[in-house]
């Protein structure tokens, strides 16, 4: 796109929401370099391309144009900088990742965080802040199934929902971060926000509602929330991190379509709120043609014996709940079954949260 001349694009992780975008982006004729730790995945992009696939036929094609690096060939981007790093890396390996890229930033390259959980600080650590840019991937579902296959099993957002919320740490809106909107907008719906860790804490909230849950249960998206015992637990979940977020200052946006609060009031026993909040939860059969297959990341994970998320999502959530003197038992509760499943200790089952 003529946008985007002779800006490199780097993606450290190029795992479901790394290699969707970058896929993506490469497919628009945009300069991208995706670079992963999965030696197999690697391999089967440059010999067949990256397979790409979403719920319309237009969603559907393989990508050729993205060079590939293997973590042992970064060191050959010297001789042509980078000038945006996207790292789309899980949390724990947010560190890494940042020291990998940052000798190859070209005197403008700037850092963009495409993750889940609050990662500018450890970014910013690294790079520094004026070099740091987030950006929070809002209701979208991404599935690398097999090496060199990534799926889409969420429709694309459209007018109905914001998906890629773009914004500075700063919170002012600068001409980097409306470029970006601008990229973003060719893959769906995508705004410049002033409101970066709002969002952040928004996302944060709605990953801790789902991710674990599905982990520690083995549950889909959808029989979590059609189950009333795992369904209570998950708004419980939801309103302790959304007083978390308000005691640590942030403005909350809007999680599920709800309303921040009400939401938080149906946690605290609010007959009229809960109403209203489980009728929007309990999702209408048939309303996604994948529902089936859809499983959030940590879930993933978990079938693929990774490492999850659950210390930077709902530990996360719990050890801020105690720096602002907010408990959150549900989130220390369920980070310790996870931690459980996850080491083997547990079988992923309903009964693990009373379900």
């Amino acid at each position: 796109m003529g946008n985007s001349v002779g800006k490199r694009i780097a993606f450290v992780g190029a795992g479901a929401l790394g290699g969707y975008v970058g896929g993506t982006f490469a497919h628009l004729g945009h300069d991208v370099t995706l670079i992963d730790p999965w030696p197999e995945h690697v391999e089967t992009i440059r010999k067949k391309g990256l397979e790409l696939d979403g719920l319309t036929p237009e969603e559907r094609f393989t990508v050729t144009k993205a060079k590939t690096l293997h973590l042992t060939e970064v060191q050959s981007l010297a001789k042509t900088p980078v000038d945006i790093a996207f790292v789309s890396m899980k949390s724990y390996d947010t560190a890494w990742a940042t020291a990998l890229i940052k000798p190859y930033l070209s005197q403008q390259g700037f850092v963009v965080s495409l993750q889940n959980c609050l990662n500018e600080e450890t970014i910013a650590g690294i790079v520094g802040w004026g070099r740091t840019v987030g950006v929070v991937a809002s209701l979208i579902s991404v599935d690398l199934y097999e090496p060199g296959k990534i799926r889409r099993t969420m429709a694309k957002g459209g007018d109905k929902h914001t998906v890629f919320r773009v914004g500075e740490p700063h919170g002012r809106v600068t001409e980097r971060v409306e470029e970006l909107v601008g990229w973003f907008k060719q893959i769906d719906s995508a705004k410049a926000t002033a409101n970066l860790w709002g969002e952040r804490w928004t996302k944060l909230v709605q990953n801790g509602m789902g991710n674990g849950v599905t982990a520690a249960t083995g549950l889909t998206t959808g029989d979590c929330s059609r189950n009333e015992v795992i369904r209570r637990f998950q708004i419980k979940l939801a309103g302790e991190g959304i007083r978390v977020g308000q005691a640590l200052g942030f403005q909350l946006e809007k999680i599920k379509g709800l309303d921040a609060e009400r939401l938080a009031l149906a946690a605290e026993g609010n007959a009229a709120a809960m109403k209203e909040v489980e009728a929007v939860l309990i999702q209408e059969k048939g309303a996604n043609p994948r529902a089936s297959i859809q499983r959030p990341s940590m879930a993933q994970d978990m079938l693929k014996g990774r490492r999850t998320e659950i210390d930077a999502m709902n530990g996360f959530i719990a050890r801020k709940g105690v720096e602002v003197g907010v408990a959150a038992p549900s989130h220390e509760k369920l980070t310790e079954i996870v931690t459980k499943v996850e080491r083997g200790e547990l079988k992923a089952t309903p009964a693990n949260l009373g379900g």
